[in-house]
């Protein structure tokens, strides 16, 4: 199951019998969840660009989502007692797709603070506790992903020469004041401007509060979620690729065109 994904680096976990659950009702769900994501590479300009919490790949990867018909649905569940609605409860998961009247529930955590996921997972938890959902799936960086940003970052630094704050204007880059303040003292102490840089930047954008597979797998592992199925699907490192020609004003262009489709990234 997901064999092409693993092969390509992918990580992948079923709990609480999701794998059974989507080979033997779901293996259409499976397919789909393949094409889409296998289709998905980042080049490290959208890494470095702008665009809120997102790559414009991982918005690419929305939009593949839902040309399949995985739609951003808002279940509301209402209680009443004798005729009289004590409760309104709504849960809005962003992608969401109907396989003969059964559904697979999907939310993409790229670059969101880590406590999403204790969002993400309690939705899916009270969504099949109701008998919303059949399973919940979980996409966010993987472990060689999270662990190379750096060396990623790095690469890209030097194929660029970024060695100052001119040349990240070059490049349409822009740190903060407070950001080009940090790099400033510490380059003062010695440091090159690229190590400095590289290391200010993956800090603040890809730090380790920020959504990724070690903060999923550790509160999957201590029942969060439980006992809704739930697959893990972590991004490896390989997706990003190099020397695609594209700048950071292609990545904003991108963006624009993916706002005005209703691809926005989710914070």
């Amino acid at each position: 199951m997901f064999e092409t994904l693993i092969d390509k680096g992918f990580q992948v976990e079923f709990h609480s019998h999701a794998r059974a659950i989507l080979q033997v009702d779901f293996p259409d769900a499976m397919a789909e969840l393949e094409e889409v994501i296998n289709a998905l590479t980042i080049p490290i300009e959208e890494i470095i660009g702008g665009g809120g919490g997102e790559t414009k790949g991982t918005q690419r990867l929305r939009k593949g989502f839902a040309a399949k018909g995985w739609k951003k649905t808002n279940f509301v569940v209402e209680r009443t007692i004798n005729g009289h609605k004590r409760e309104s409860i709504s849960h809005e998961i962003d992608h969401v797709k109907s396989f003969d009247g059964r559904e697979i529930a999907c939310e993409i955590e790229w670059n969101n603070k880590d406590l999403f996921f204790d969002r993400d997972l309690e939705n899916f938890k009270r969504l099949h506790a109701d008998g919303a959902i059949s399973v919940g799936i979980v996409i966010t960086r993987g472990t060689s992903l999270q662990h190379d940003m750096k060396a990623l970052v790095n690469r890209y630094a030097a194929d660029n020469g970024i060695n100052s704050h001119d040349d990240l204007a070059r490049l349409g880059i822009q740190p903060t004041r407070r950001q080009a303040t940090a790099i400033d003292k510490r380059v003062k102490l010695g440091m090159s401007f690229s190590e400095v840089w590289v290391s200010q930047f993956v800090a603040d954008k890809y730090g380790a509060a920020t959504t990724h597979w070690g903060k999923l797998e550790d509160r999957v592992h201590r029942g969060v979620g439980n006992p809704c199925p739930l697959v893990l699907i972590g991004l490896p490192s390989s997706i990003v690729t190099f020397g695609e020609g594209i700048t950071i004003a292609d990545v904003e262009e991108q963006e624009e065109e993916l706002k005005e489709a209703g691809i926005a990234p989710t914070m």
